[in-house]
Parts: structure tokens; C-alpha cells; sequence
């Protein structure tokens, strides 16, 4: 058996994760300050197996046991929480970064930093491969997002080439399940939330610019295939399946059975206009691939979380 910190375990992602390893027989200890996360998301996991910290690995955190390896998701993600706490988020991705490397490298660990694409800003070249070295805005709105995931691939690249820690990285693309907030400000909870209620749909401009969402099961397997592997520079794990906003507005409301019409709002400062992953080299050096489809995923994500968990009003 081995022992797995996961950092965010609490959250969205994190928690789905922590649920993937102790399925495989994994110890996990969820490490969460829940400034996004939530108890809610782990209360079915409590057992043996599974010990959970409240800590802010921006402050350093000590592991008094062996590690095989360690998952660093903490951060917040969405543009509400990044742009609410700011400092934070920057915290998270040097700090946190440098603490949780620290720990990989006193126990000999593996180590998987989650990035993002958001690292490829409003990408020149599409799709987007690994090698391309993106168009981001420092200081825009998102810059403290962004640039706090590119400072930390650069962190986990000199642990490794320095420090000689065995490292990994994933660039994390859209990802959508149960268990996200459903006031998170991201595109699915929002137009589900929206849908599910009869609402109007807001989509951002005129809806032309473009995402690829991974079904939560597809992301965490991708992730514990990316940990176990011997690859070091980073992999996109995302689905290649690219819709613009206003068919994934068009497929939620058809999905829910919903009558809700759709609304056009401003564009927010440094939108993408495009974003879809090349994922040849997960393909080829992880034998992963998504693969589950956008209305099977939205159907899977109302039938385990629940109309009124969607949309907010679970007791």
C-alpha cells in the first residue's frame, strides 16, 4: 500500500481524486485549509485509510509517516476565487509549491504538480501542445492565477533538475463532475444551475469562443496515470472534444430538459478565445484518453449530485 498527500483534497477535484486512490488501495492523507473546499466532499471517505489535516501549506506542513507521492491541486481555481483572494492564490502556487516539494523530496516521493491551461493564456497556436510557451497577461485580472501555476512548473523543474526530485506535471484543461460549487462563476455549474431552475443562460459575448471539458472520472485517472509513470516534463490531460460556449449552453439545456432561453452578457477582460488540449503525448506516454462524452458526462453529473445540490439549495 502506498501513502498519497493530496493537497485540495477537499475540493472539487482533489476530492474525486483522494475517492480514485483509496479505490485503488491507497493510503491518502487530504491536506485543505477549505478556504474553497468543503467537508461535504469528503464525508463519505472517512476510514482508516483516510486522514484528513486542516492546514494552509502556504505555512509549512510536516508528514510524520513514509510518502510514495504527492498530489499538489491546492489552489483556488475559479475566477471568483482567485480574483477574491489574490495574494492567496499567489501564496499557494510559491509557498505551497515549495513546501510540498520540500516534503517530496524528505520522503523520496513522487510528486504531481496539477497546472492548468490556463498557463497557455489566449493561445497563438491551437490545439495547444505542451511545447508551446503561451500568450499570458501578467497583470490582467487572471494574471495571479496564471502566472502562479506558471512560477510553480518552473519551481517543480528546478526541485528536479537541481534537487533531483522525481516530478511530474500536469496541465489540467476543463474538468466538470459532481461536487462543484454551484456559485463558482465556471461555465457547466453555472448554465446547470441556471437550466435546472428555468433561468436564462448568460454566455459571455456572443458565445463563439471555445472550451474542451473532461469528465471528472476521465481527469483523475489521468492524473494517477501521469503520477505512476516515469514522465517528467508536462502532459496536458484534458479532453480533445472542443465546443464553443454557446453549444455547451445549447447541450445543458437539452440535457436538463430545461425551457430556460439564452442572454448574452459582456465579455470578461482576458477571456480565451480558444482553448482544446493536443493530448498525443498522453495518448503516447500514459495510454490515457477521455472517455466519456459531454451529454453523457452532464447526465452522470445531475443523476450523483442532485437537482438541489446544483442549484444551490442543499440542506
Amino acid at each position: 500500500m502506498s501513502t498519497c498527500v493530496v493537497t485540495g483534497g477537499a475540493g472539487f477535484l482533489g476530492s474525486h481524486l483522494c475517492e480514485l486512490l483509496l479505490e485503488r488501495g491507497h493510503r491518502v492523507i487530504c491536506v485543505d485549509n477549505l478556504e474553497t473546499g468543503s467537508l461535504e466532499n469528503i464525508d463519505h471517505l472517512r476510514s482508516g485509510e483516510f486522514t484528513f489535516t486542516n492546514h494552509d501549506i502556504t505555512e509549512f506542513v510536516a508528514i510524520d509517516e513514509p510518502v510514495e507521492f504527492v498530489y499538489h491541486l491546492a489552489s483556488p481555481a475559479s475566477p471568483i476565487d482567485y480574483q477574491r483572494l489574490p495574494l492567496q492564490t499567489l501564496k499557494v502556487g510559491s509557498y505551497g509549491t515549495h513546501h510540498m516539494l520540500g516534503v517530496a523530496k524528505s520522503k523520496r516521493a513522487r510528486f504531481l504538480l496539477a497546472s492548468t491551461s490556463e498557463i497557455y493564456g489566449d493561445p497563438e497556436i491551437h490545439p495547444q501542445p505542451e511545447d508551446y510557451w503561451g500568450n499570458v497577461n501578467p497583470i490582467g485580472p487572471r494574471g495571479v492565477y496564471d502566472e502562479a501555476k506558471r512560477y510553480a512548473e518552473a519551481m517543480t523543474m528546478a526541485y528536479h533538475r537541481q534537487q533531483g526530485v522525481n516530478t511530474c506535471i500536469s496541465r489540467t484543461f476543463n474538468s466538470y463532475g459532481a461536487r462543484m460549487r454551484p456559485h463558482d462563476g465556471r461555465a457547466i455549474p453555472t448554465f446547470m444551475r441556471q437550466a435546472l431552475q428555468d433561468k436564462p443562460l448568460t454566455v459571455f459575448g456572443d458565445g463563439s469562443q471555445t472550451r474542451s471539458f473532461c469528465y471528472v472520472d476521465d481527469q483523475v485517472r489521468g492524473l494517477v496515470a501521469l503520477a505512476e509513470s516515469d514522465a517528467h516534463l508536462p502532459i496536458n490531460i484534458g479532453n480533445p472534444d472542443e465546443y464553443t460556449l454557446l453549444q455547451l449552453a445549447e447541450t445543458v439545456i437539452e440535457v436538463a430538459g430545461s425551457r430556460s432561453e439564452i442572454v448574452f452578457e459582456a465579455l470578461p477582460v482576458d477571456d480565451p478565445k480558444v482553448r482544446q488540449p493536443d493530448i498525443s503525448k498522453a495518448r503516447e506516454l500514459l495510454g490515457w484518453e477521455p472517455e466519456v462524452e459531454l451529454r453523457d458526462g452532464l447526465r452522470r453529473t445531475i443523476e450523483e449530485a442532485g437537482v438541489e445540490r446544483l442549484v444551490g439549495q442543499a440542506s
